[in-house]
This record gives C-alpha cells, structure tokens and sequence, in this order.
C-alpha cells in the first residue's frame, strides 16, 4: 500500500510515518517501479504499536529498543517489563512532587487571602511570596527556591 493508504489506515500523517521511517522505528519499504513507497500490513500493525506504546508513556527511544528487541526474534516482555516498572516510579516521584508543590501553594494562597494590599512595604516585591522576617529561615508557604522538575 502506499503512505497515503497507510497513513489513512493508521491514523497517521504521511509526514509523521516518513520520521518513523527516518528514526528508524519503521523499516524502509521496498519501492514500486514508479519510486513509490509500498507498505505491507505489517508496517500498519507496527505503527499500530507505536502509538499504543506511545499511549503508554514509552519515549521513541524506548519504543525503538523493544522493536530492536522483537526484530532480532527475541520476546520483549522482560525488557517491557523494566520500561513499565520505570515509567510508574517516574509518575509516582512526580506525584510526590506536584503534592508538595499544592501544598506550598495553598498555604502562599491562605497568605495571600490574609494579606491587605495596603500595607505591602515598598522594601519589599511582594509579601506574599517573601517569608515573614520574624521567622529567620522561613520560606514562603514551604515553597523551595529548586524547581521540582
């Protein structure tokens, strides 16, 4: 089929199949006798994969490793296996850190509820965010001056 046919059947842009093509994700197909690309259904189910694996969480590096694994004939569960148990503590680390940081936030957002914009210091930004100075060390709201990322 030609990368028209597959893009409508994969869902897919000519374009992004062309960077899977390119990124080594997708073999080249062979070529018509006119210089036409021509895809088995294969090349359909692969992409098929690739978006699934994609849905998952899993980087292109990490989905080319697993079909690097698949076309060398050996299962990849395993190798899945590791990639899923990795992406999970990710999200739970990150978790952990957007909690902290609604944390943090809700208690700058009862500051700022507190806070009469009237008797904000000109020697100062913006007291909200600054910590009270009769408290050496404080920080606003338990907001970090390192960005969780």
């Amino acid at each position: 089929m030609r990368i028209g046919d597959l893009a409508a059947t994969s869902g897919l842009s000519t374009k992004t199949i062309r960077f899977y093509e390119q990124s080594g994700l997708l073999p080249a197909p062979p070529r018509t006798a006119g210089g036409y690309r021509d895809y088995g259904e294969q090349a359909a189910v692969r992409l098929g994969f690739i978006r699934d694996a994609q849905g998952a969480g899993l980087t292109l590096a990490e989905i080319r490793s697993v079909l690097a694994l698949r076309d060398s004939g050996q299962a990849p569960c395993a190798h899945v296996t590791g990639l899923i148990e990795q992406r999970l503590d990710d999200i739970e680390r990150r978790l952990a850190e957007l909690a902290a940081t609604r944390d943090a936030l809700r208690g700058l957002a009862r500051r700022a509820a507190a806070t009469d914009p009237a008797s904000c210091s000109r020697d100062e930004i913006c007291t909200i965010l600054t910590p009270p100075r009769n408290s050496p060390g404080a920080s606003a709201g338990g907001v970090s001056s390192r960005h969780p990322g």
